[in-house]
């Protein structure tokens, strides 16, 4: 993983505070009380801890003895998900000792907006360790940080289970019971609502919310040594930081569990021994046997779920991609409902600023019209490449005389943006037509800076125009622009604001992409670009979508008014322009599913 400087939550009386969730209700408290107690007596004093217990319903005999754990480093909150719940209705799977309390963790990072990561905590635990250790976790761009599943590990069915059902290496499976949550990454990716996408869409039985976890997350997780989350099964060895009492290793159920003396240390310190110690003594052979056939069960269930999984699991071939496909379809979903059509979909890598001088816009350097040249017919020969293996299929161009009608003088060309090859799809239809002239484009300042490989290199040297975030940087754009347009180019700008994969409908635009044409007094080409499936799938599992590429009557700026009346005037016409097209085309009417009123054109 990529690694970045850690962003530190806020501090109380000079601490940072480190926020550590749990979820229980009045059947599991007991257990959450011995938990709590180990936290708290191994913590390091540097830090501020402030603990978050989510709940539906909890008795006040439970919270006044969570209360009063709490010292001059450490609080207790009770935080109710009762509306988080209800929203979801009854999509939840449940069975033997999963609870709704298992799912809590997902309403994690949209309740607590105020930290940038936090720690997870199951309540069947001892913590031995400082968990301020576990808090501080190298972890860079990854979206958690969790240790191996050990019973995927030691128990075969369950390993083959993740593998040929969910799509993920054993031994790249996480528990998801102790956590590192990176809490601003599992925003950006909108992990709820990813979440409920899956459950739409999939059942999984075995595992349940964990499974749903590590399908969202796969490849986005730092691993950490099982001493962090130590199964207290007869096999485990060594002296763990924290001790994991699941499945049918349960000391107050069970004689001989190993490590109990730890967990039998830390009840005492707690009002729950003897309610824990009647417990146990109680736990009669119907109960072992029950639990014997639920284990049973759940083996059987992994069986079926694997001999009925389809040829390929859920990632088929490349799980992250399809997965992340997904996310970004339900992220794309949520945004239209917000109206946030301007948001950023992709989760991408962490980038940095443009320095002043670092692009050579204009191509005044030997060396960057050397590397656009190479770069440029690498390109070509690239796409042409994914045109003859039928991964981007341009069906056809209509309208191409529109361009024509100004193919001898400076334009902005605007475009729908969907999908990474759509510039090329732009290119393809003008090629002809351009002669010695070229097709710049505008792109996102991080897409310069921070890509690797063939598409950082096209990137950074396909006569594109980074646009700064970096005011003296943006003016080096601006100024380039109006030289590149009153040269005669021909300049590519995506006014939406972002890439939303596969989105087929227009929208709203910004004006800040229409002030370059005006300010130049040149005119807008609108693009649009239509889309039907084909039969043919790409490497996550999705159809190829054929193009159609819409060609649209310039318009031109009104000599007789000034930029901002220009600028406004060519944004609405665009945006009307690709309206008309997207309705004639789908045969519907342009709606958005959010609440409100739209503006086809904002700042």
């Amino acid at each position: 993983m990529a690694k970045q400087e850690r962003i530190c939550n806020a501090s109380q009386d000079g601490k940072e505070i480190i926020p550590i969730f749990f979820a229980t209700d009045d059947k599991y408290a007991p257990y959450l009380g011995v938990a709590m107690r180990s936290l708290i007596d191994n913590a390091s004093p540097d830090y501020f801890y402030k603990i978050y217990v989510l709940i539906v319903s909890l008795s006040e005999e439970h919270r006044a003895n969570y209360k009063a754990m709490e010292n001059e480093n450490t609080t207790v909150e009770f935080v109710n998900v009762r509306e988080q719940l209800d929203s979801l209705g009854s999509k939840l799977h449940l069975r033997d000792d999963y609870t709704q309390a298992n799912y809590y963790r997902f309403f994690i990072p949209d309740l607590f907006p105020q930290y940038h990561r936090g720690l997870y905590l199951d309540c069947d635990i001892v913590v031995k360790g400082d968990i301020s250790e576990l808090y501080l976790t190298e972890m860079g761009t990854s979206i958690v940080a969790a240790s191996p599943e050990e019973v995927m590990l030691q128990v075969d069915v369950f390993g083959t289970y993740v593998e040929k059902v969910l799509g993920i290496p054993r031994d790249k499976y996480f528990s998801a019971g102790i956590m590192v949550m990176n809490l601003d990454a599992m925003r950006l990716m909108m992990i709820e609502t990813a979440f409920v996408g899956l459950l739409n869409r999939y059942t999984f039985r075995v595992t349940q919310d964990q499974d749903y976890l590590n399908v969202l997350c796969y490849g986005r997780v730092t691993l950490l040594s099982c001493d962090w989350n130590k199964t207290a099964c007869p096999e485990a060895v060594g002296d763990p930081k924290l001790i994991h009492y699941k499945i049918n290793w349960k000391p107050w159920h069970y004689k001989g569990v190993k490590y109990e003396e730890e967990f039998w240390n830390y009840a005492a310190k707690t009002p729950y021994l003897e309610s824990l110690l009647a417990e146990r003594d109680a736990y009669g052979e119907d109960l072992v046997a029950r639990d014997q056939m639920q284990y049973e069960n759940l083996v059987k269930q992994a069986l079926n779920d694997t001999a009925n999984a389809v040829d390929a699991p859920i990632g088929e071939a490349k799980p992250l991609e399809t997965r992340e496909r997904l996310a970004v379809l339900e992220r794309i979903s949520e945004y239209e409902r917000l109206g946030f059509f301007d948001r950023d979909v992709e989760i991408d890598p962490p980038t940095r600023q443009l320095e002043p001088g670092e692009v050579d816009y204009i191509g005044k350097k030997r060396s960057t019209r050397f590397f656009t040249k190479i770069a440029n017919h690498v390109a070509h020969s690239f796409f042409e490449k994914q045109i003859k293996k039928g991964n981007l299929i341009i069906k056809e161009v209509k309208g191409l005389e529109n361009y024509l009608a100004v193919a001898d003088k400076g334009a902005l060309i605007t475009c729908n943006h969907f999908n990474a090859f759509d510039n090329y799809a732009v290119y393809k239809a003008i090629e002809k037509s351009l002669g010695k002239k070229n097709l710049y484009k505008i792109i996102r300042e991080g897409n310069y800076t921070t890509f690797g490989g063939l598409y950082g290199f096209f990137f950074r040297h396909c006569n594109t125009l980074p646009l700064s975030t970096r005011m003296v940087t943006l003016r080096e754009l601006i100024e380039s622009v109006n030289i590149l347009l009153s040269r005669g180019e021909k300049v590519l700008i995506y006014p939406e604001q972002g890439m939303w994969w596969n989105y087929k409908k227009p929208r709203p635009l910004k004006l800040g992409s229409f002030r370059f044409a005006a300010k130049a007094n040149v005119p807008v080409v609108p693009f649009f670009i239509t889309t039907e499936e084909t039969d043919k799938k790409d490497g996550a599992g999705f159809p190829i979508l054929a193009y159609t590429v819409h060609i649209l009557p310039a318009i031109h700026p009104d000599p007789e008014k000034n930029v901002r009346v220009n600028t406004e005037e060519m944004c609405l016409a665009n945006y009307e322009a690709w309206k008309t097209v997207y309705e004639e085309t789908y045969g519907i009417p342009l709606t958005y599913t959010t609440e409100g009123e739209v503006k086809p054109c904002s700042i």
